[in-house]
């Protein structure tokens, strides 16, 4: 790996930990520290890449518009597109939340909110078959919905 390529992938590694304490403060209320220590990252480094989302002493603000490259299921299994802002990313946990639980309970109530929608320009798989058969070819991950900067351009 070139050192360009190795300091673009810790940069957006660095950017991906940043978006998670913020999502943090946002869920829990926590402050920029507590939830920069959780994430692992210097809450400099959060202010760094995240000031304009960030009010007064570390407060985080209710939603952003910045982009994120999140990994989203398709007919072929999931692959990385660009979701615009945090409540779309937001969407995007609770849909693989939907999925998750109906995976392990078999539960479809969850999905049927999600019918003909679509993140990211990519439309939202509800039928509960086309799940089973990706899930059991081993092609839907569920434990991560950032995409890895190796996986995207």
């Amino acid at each position: 790996m070139r050192n360009g390529e190795k300091q673009r992938r810790l940069s957006k590694e660095t950017y991906n930990r940043a978006l998670h304490a913020l999502a943090r403060m946002r869920r829990t209320g926590s402050s920029l520290t507590a939830a920069a220590r959780e994430e692992h990252i210097d809450p400099r480094t959060v202010r760094k890449h995240l000031r304009a989302d960030l009010r007064g002493r570390g407060k985080a603000t209710k939603a952003d518009r910045r982009h994120r490259d999140m990994l989203i299921p398709t007919p072929i299994g999931n692959a990385p597109v660009t979701v615009r802002g945090s409540r779309q990313a937001s969407q995007l946990g609770k849909y693989m939340s939907a999925v998750g639980k109906y995976l392990r309970t078999g539960d479809v109530e969850g999905l049927a909110q999600f019918k003909n929608q679509s993140i990211g320009g990519q439309a939202l798989i509800t039928e509960p078959n086309a799940l089973s058969v990706l899930a059991e070819a081993g092609a839907l991950t569920l434990e991560e919905i950032y995409a890895h900067p190796e996986s995207s351009s």
